[in-house]
């Protein structure tokens, strides 16, 4: 899971090496978004999951309220790729800082979710893999894309 999550960016990297703004804004992946918009839902994902990550060790079994993460992406303000990209990275290697360090015991520190259904309990564990098989999901959605735009 750290390996995915190490490695999702550097994916990333290497599919849009070379690639103008003009076509990161406009080739579709998933129907109306485009490599930018995926970035920016990456992004807003990881905000809001590495968040809860964090929540989890800072007090016992919190409860937290879900959010959907496209709302966030809608909010934020990701920009153009190039400084979106820069920010991911950013943002990944804190997460990682902040994975790597963690003891044993506290990848299972839990907390009860709420919205988008009855409350269910979740671990760091769970996010951490969660988020990891998330993105893992979306670069091959790139790579696909990307193939059948050349």
């Amino acid at each position: 899971m750290l390996a995915i999550l190490e490695e999702n960016p550097r994916l990333i990297a290497a599919l849009t090496a070379g690639l103008s703004e003009a076509r990161l804004a406009k080739t579709p992946v998933l129907g109306v978004w485009s490599i930018n918009d995926v970035l920016s839902h990456i992004r807003s994902v990881c905000d809001a999951r590495g968040e809860f990550m964090r929540l989890m060790l800072a007090e016992p079994r919190p409860t937290l309220r879900a959010s959907d993460p496209r709302a966030g992406q809608k909010r934020g303000s990701y920009g153009e790729f190039a400084s979106s990209f820069r920010a991911f990275r950013r943002q990944r290697a804190s997460l990682l800082r902040f994975l790597k360090a963690l003891p044993r015991r506290s990848w299972s520190r839990t907390a009860v979710i709420t919205g988008g259904g009855p409350p269910r309990e979740r671990t760091v564990l769970f996010y951490a893999q969660w988020l990891a098989g998330h993105e893992r999901a979306h670069v091959r959605q790139l790579t696909r894309a990307l193939r059948h735009d050349e």
